[in-house]
């Protein structure tokens, strides 16, 4: 029984070896493209070669020369599949997903963020990793078909040095969320030494008499507010992959 362990163990051993220099091959052939972006179908690829090794080296009986080949085929199969999707537009946006737009304007488009099952906190995560925080500061965002948020700057809002305005650098204002999908968030009232009568106040100022109509709004230290209605309605330009 221990001469059966040692023997499986040495072949598995064998396997790591031989079958992880052949895997690194594969993987710099397929290209910087399918670890750097990792659109959907090269995601599938490298779970399924994942898979495949997996199963060769956790399972001796499994034949090696079968898991070479797969390892060869699956690799040409996404060349193939980025030569189509390049030569062919509408084949390659089959194949993965389109850029979405999700603000515009500093507006939260609602149907685009739910028809991609994305969340304002999403967003705001997202933004806040690009050192955004405040929605208002953007002109459009759009998640990309790899899941990454690209941004553009409101004019007014884009980075320039001390030495282009020659005035004292001024510290941005930190943006709170306040209203999420109609539900007022208690606790921010409170820290900004707010109240629900003023926030109704600020809003009826800006002719929206119900709470519930608002999808998302903001709120900055200098008590300005910045919302997004769940009705919004925008021209959206058109964004191609």
């Amino acid at each position: 029984m221990d001469g059966d362990v040692l023997k499986e163990s040495a072949i598995i051993l064998a396997r790591i070896i031989t079958i992880f220099p052949l895997f690194l091959l594969i993987t710099l052939y397929m290209g910087k493209r399918s670890i750097g972006e990792m659109p959907i179908f090269d995601f599938l690829i490298i779970m399924t070669l994942a898979n495949v090794i997996g199963a060769d080296i956790a399972d001796p009986k499994v034949d090696h020369v079968y898991t070479y080949l797969a390892i060869i085929v699956i690799p040409l199969l996404q060349r193939l599949t980025a030569y189509l999707s390049i030569s062919n537009r509408k084949l390659g946006k089959k194949l993965t997903f389109e850029p979405t737009l999700v603000i515009q304007d500093g507006k939260v488009l609602v149907k685009n963020l739910k028809r991609i099952r994305y969340t304002v906190d999403n967003v705001l995560q997202m933004l806040r990793q690009k050192n955004i925080f405040d929605i208002s500061e953007v002109k459009i965002a759009i998640i990309e078909a790899n899941g990454q948020i690209s941004v553009l700057k409101n004019d007014s809002k884009l980075e320039v040095t001390i030495e282009d305005l020659n005035v004292q650098k001024k510290s941005r204002s930190l943006s709170y969320p306040l209203i999420v999908e109609g539900i007022i968030y208690e606790d921010i009232l409170t820290y900004l030494g707010l109240t629900q009568q003023w926030l109704i106040s600020e809003l009826q100022k800006k002719q929206i008499a119900q709470v519930n109509r608002v999808f998302f709004a903001s709120i900055n230290e200098d008590h300005e507010l910045h919302i997004s209605l769940k009705d919004e309605q925008q021209q959206m330009p058109p964004i191609y992959n």
